[in-house]
């Protein structure tokens, strides 16, 4: 371990103790925002503290092996055992320092938020709006393995089945962190129900994935620059929702970013989705934009986000999925269409880690 790496732990050793002791503070409970940061900060610090101990503790088990390698004389036995410790020790070390390493990457913020999950049909007809449903249905069942709660913030079913379009709120822990990947372009191919000539066909579906914002870092919207209409809710809801104009759609007019909710049989709710799908979208064009000028300088190891982007491929005659960023690809298209993306999304955080530890490297 680096001497100014050994430095940085052990400070955060002292500000743990500093730590430990705001959280012992009856006081601090009054503040609920305050406790929860820094009782995040704490976790994170305990976290690093540990490994930095554990890589210690090893250095003195190796130290103690030589000692014993060196005592052995002629004792083949004394002196195996001790190269296998000495072994042992090394290759603990190198896993805590990788480990410790991965913990001090630079995490986005944006991390531990709730997400707005955006599926939409693109080219394919028919097909692409089944196949939006089946990735509607994908998602829907890895957020139930993950013990996440979902909201439908509005849909638009095509006439056979699936849906041009459909947007998701997604709650839970480290929702964003986990599905920010899912951004970009998805390609399928078999061969459609309709189909009588057993022809392969490939259509494709867009996924975007934006951040839930908070009161602290949503964008202000000056009231003047949005035009809000009300309608009446199309398809199923029952005669209620189709005879009132509880259905709103906000129209963002310098940007022409729409969102619209009429999932709620109250005006004043779907309203309050609207306003938060919107605020979303415009938070995501600025972080879009601020990305894009990030990758002019250097390109991300998982992909830019840009939205045209082609990620993903789902071959249903081969039983193959394809993550194109990372060259991923796994023969097990079945499990993963139930929700089995667990292989997946760690595979991309696996790789971003890969690339940020790479930057630094390069930069030091």
């Amino acid at each position: 371990m680096k001497p100014s790496l050994r430095l940085q732990l052990q400070r955060l050793a002292m500000r743990l103790a500093e730590l430990d002791a705001h959280l012992a503070d009856p006081k601090l409970g009054q503040d609920i925002n305050r406790y929860r940061s820094v009782a995040r900060e704490q976790a994170e610090a305990q976290a690093l503290v540990q490994l930095l101990r554990h890589h210690e503790q090893r250095e003195v088990d190796e130290a103690a092996a030589r000692g014993m390698l060196a005592e052995a004389g002629d004792d083949a036995e004394i002196a195996e055992m001790a190269r296998e410790e000495i072994s042992a020790a090394q290759a603990d070390q190198a896993q805590a320092l990788a480990d410790i390493q991965t913990a001090l990457l630079p995490r986005d913020p944006d991390d531990e938020r709730n997400a707005f999950v955006e599926i939409r049909a693109g080219a394919g007809g028919d097909e692409s709006a089944l196949f939006v449903g089946d990735l509607l249905r994908m998602y829907l069942r890895y957020f139930e393995r993950r013990g996440w709660r979902t909201e439908i913030m509005s849909e638009s079913a095509s006439d056979l089945g699936g849906y041009k379009e459909v947007v998701l709120r997604v709650e839970g822990a480290d929702v964003y962190g986990a599905l920010k990947f899912e951004s970009g372009g998805h390609r399928v191919q078999r061969v459609p129900a309709t189909e009588s000539q057993g022809r392969i066909h490939t259509s494709a579906a867009t996924v975007v994935v934006m951040p839930e914002p908070d009161a602290a870092t949503e964008v202000t919207l000056n009231p003047a620059d949005l035009r809000i209409d009300t309608f009446r809710a199309s398809g199923a809801g029952g005669q209620h929702i189709n005879k009132t104009d509880s259905a709103i759609r906000i129209t963002h007019l310098p940007t022409g970013l729409v969102a619209e909710c009429q999932d709620d049989r109250s005006q004043h709710r779907n309203k309050a989705k609207a306003m938060a799908v919107l605020q979303a979208r415009l938070r995501d064009k600025e972080r879009s934009a601020r990305d894009a000028q990030e990758a002019a300088t250097r390109k991300s190891l998982v992909g830019s986000g840009d939205r045209s982007d082609r990620i993903r491929t789902y071959n249903f005659p081969q039983g193959r999925f394809s993550d194109h960023r990372i060259n991923l690809t796994l023969y097990k298209l079945g499990a993963i269409m139930e929700g089995d993306l667990g292989d997946v999304v760690a595979a991309l955080q696996a790789a971003q880690a890969q690339d940020q530890l790479a930057a630094l490297e390069g930069s030091a």
